[in-house]
């Protein structure tokens, strides 16, 4: 079951990661405007995705690159945070409310999942 958690977090970061450049005007409205540098911010993010997401599927490397997502997932919570206050505010982001107030307890799941993966074999 570990292995097969480990391979569906490694494809999601993969296509996450790709997402990035295919639609980067979804990523670039999320970001707070304190950030310099979107457009920036969002490629190596893209890209931090994708080589983190390849890297699970490499045993010598899995460690490292499950410790690499949950700092990317601490780095992106500002975002998510940003995100719900803007929606509050009336942004509208294209995801409901209650999806973005999902979206934060959600990160620790995701930390969680990372960090239950980084030993697999």
């Amino acid at each position: 079951m570990k292995k097969t958690l480990l391979y569906v977090m490694a494809v999601f970061y993969v296509f996450a990661g790709l997402n990035h450049f295919l639609n980067p005007p979804f990523y670039l409205r999320m970001m707070p405007p304190y950030l310099p540098y979107h457009s920036l911010l969002n490629y190596v993010s893209g890209i931090a995705e994708i080589v983190l997401g390849l890297a699970l599927f490499l045993q010598p490397l899995r460690r490292l690159a499950s410790f690499g997502i949950i700092a990317l997932l601490i780095a992106v919570l500002p975002a998510n945070i940003y995100m719900l206050q803007a929606a509050l505010s009336g942004t509208d982001f294209g995801v409901p409310v209650w999806a973005l107030y999902v979206r934060l307890p959600f990160q620790l799941v995701f930390i969680f999942w990372a960090w239950s993966v980084k030993d697999v074999e």
